[in-house]
């Protein structure tokens, strides 16, 4: 694992063998490369993305985080919508951004390092919103002669409106504008 450039933000890492991906389905390819990184002395997390250059040849590096007290060995996982497509050992295909762990002295909720356990085994990341505290306006939807009233959810970072099947006068308006 190195940089591929003396400006290079990412350190390079390359398939320890060669795979052939043969589905569309995603899959890990080894490193051959350990945790914890360390860089001068110092442990560090990173961020695993793809290299540029194996984008635009069809295969996808699916982001990851690499924790500082991760210990097995790094696994990129990858896939493309056209295969087959096959990834030779020694090839680079993603790069390690590190970063430092600035939630050391958090309180964990699991009390027991991470080690060799990987994808997944920290358990399930889920988001939850008890979306009557958010904040809400009346609104008024007109379509020609026509108006109805919602109470409209406010700020929720979507790029569309979804209103009700049982709100919607859907006898003569469109299903979209």
């Amino acid at each position: 694992m190195q940089p591929a450039t003396t400006g290079s933000l990412g350190l390079d890492l390359a398939a320890a063998v060669t795979t052939t991906l043969m589905t569309s389905r995603p899959a890990k390819v080894p490193t051959g490369v350990y945790g914890p990184i360390k860089i001068n002395g110092q442990t560090y997390g990173g961020l695993l993305l793809g290299r540029s250059s194996v984008t635009i040849m069809g295969l996808f590096v699916l982001p990851g985080v690499i924790d500082a007290d991760y210990t097995g060995e790094l696994q990129i996982m990858v896939h493309t919508p056209f295969p087959p497509v096959t990834i030779e050992k020694g090839q680079r295909i993603a790069q390690l951004i590190p970063l430092p762990q600035v939630t050391k002295g958090m309180p964990a909720l699991d009390s027991h390092p991470r080690s060799q356990r990987g994808f997944g085994s920290s358990g399930l990341a889920l988001l939850t919103m008890d979306l009557h505290s958010r904040p809400k306006k009346k609104i008024k939807l007109t379509y020609g002669s026509d108006t109805i009233e919602l109470l409209g959810l406010l700020d929720t970072g979507a790029d569309t409106s979804i209103v009700s099947p049982e709100k919607w006068p859907i006898w003569h308006w469109p299903q979209t504008f």
